[in-house]
């Protein structure tokens, strides 16, 4: 074939498909759009890879890093995105949105801490600033919750999204009081020791982060996202199993690349700790339920847990879908 023959077969076939996104009936389907209210860490990693498995099985994906979980949670509810990453309970109660949490992500594991130069237990802090990672986020609901339970108040809580940024804050000595994840814990007791001391918080079992969509999405997408939440559920699976494969994953699809040696050698003891909190059955209603418990001492959500109602904010449809496929664990 000589190059004008080549060139009329390529306009052709250009044309072909200018006029078959025109014509009735024919239709390319729109990425899925997931707003993430956070950066990409160590601690994002597994769900990373997750996506790009849903990618391999045919969802086209966009992730969009936000500066916070309010702002990817409006994302989704004026239609710029259609999934959120985050705990979106207070906002589903009081905006009273057509959102539905699909998946739990995450259980709560964190760690309240203090400067031991300023503090030393929870009474310390009445009438002092804390910073919690965004407002409504399960680190506001448990600081609020242990302001409770110790009878004090905060004379106010800031905002600073992300566990890595706290935890330099108070290496920093920017911050006094917060709350930081397992990873944030490891590195203030290697940098300096006896600094900081860890309150103690009790027990606590509730969502960290989860997903989140519009429920006409969701109808709508029922495929793309029973895809999404196989590749998560048997990524968190793996991952628990054994927290060497979440290097392995970083490794075969490339994630992280701007990752540090520090950020990297902390992979393995991250998912290793982690791994009690990866809720393997994507959490559902039992999750709702010991949700209600927690966000509704907590403050983030109004009312008694039991007169709480799983639909008014999960839909289960996707998950049950998934497990009856892949069995629960």
């Amino acid at each position: 074939m000589n190059m004008f023959a080549r060139r009329m077969r390529a306009s052709a076939v250009a044309a072909a498909l200018c006029l078959s996104a025109m014509v009735p009936g024919v239709a390319f389907a729109d990425p899925m759009r997931i707003a993430f209210g956070d950066i990409a860490t160590v601690e994002s990693l597994h769900l990373l890879a997750a996506i790009e498995r849903a990618k391999e099985k045919g969802v086209e994906i966009d992730v969009t890093y936000l500066k916070s979980e309010d702002i990817a949670a409006q994302a989704v509810v004026s239609g710029q995105a259609d999934i959120g990453i985050g705990g979106p309970y207070a906002l589903l109660q009081k905006v009273k949105a057509p959102i539905r949490i699909f998946l739990q992500l995450s259980k709560l594991q964190f760690y309240p801490v203090v400067n031991t130069e300023f503090y030393k237990e929870w009474g310390d802090l009445d009438g002092q600033e804390v910073a919690v990672h965004s407002r409504g986020s399960g680190t506001e609901a448990i600081m609020r919750l242990m302001a409770d339970k110790n009878g004090i108040a905060y004379s106010n809580i800031s905002y600073v999204p992300g566990a890595e940024v706290r935890t330099g804050a108070l290496l920093q000595g920017n911050v006094k009081a917060t709350i930081v994840d397992s990873s944030g814990k490891r590195v203030l007791e290697k940098e300096a020791p006896g600094k900081f001391a860890f309150l103690p918080l009790g027990e606590v079992s509730a969502t960290d982060e989860a997903l989140f969509a519009n429920t006409d999405y969701l109808s709508k997408n029922e495929k793309d996202v029973e895809i999404l939440v196989e590749a998560i559920l048997t990524t968190w699976r793996e991952v628990a199993a054994d927290p060497k494969a979440a290097i392995a994953l970083r490794d075969k699809y490339k994630l992280l690349p701007d990752a540090t040696p520090d950020m990297i050698a902390d992979i393995e003891p991250y998912f290793t700790e982690a791994a009690a909190a990866l809720p393997l059955n994507g959490g559902g209603e039992d999750a709702a339920k010991d949700d209600f418990e927690f966000y509704t001492v907590s403050g983030a959500l109004e009312g008694k847990a039991t007169d709480l109602k799983v639909e008014d904010f999960w839909d289960l449809d996707a998950l049950n879908a998934v497990l009856a496929k892949i069995g629960t664990k």
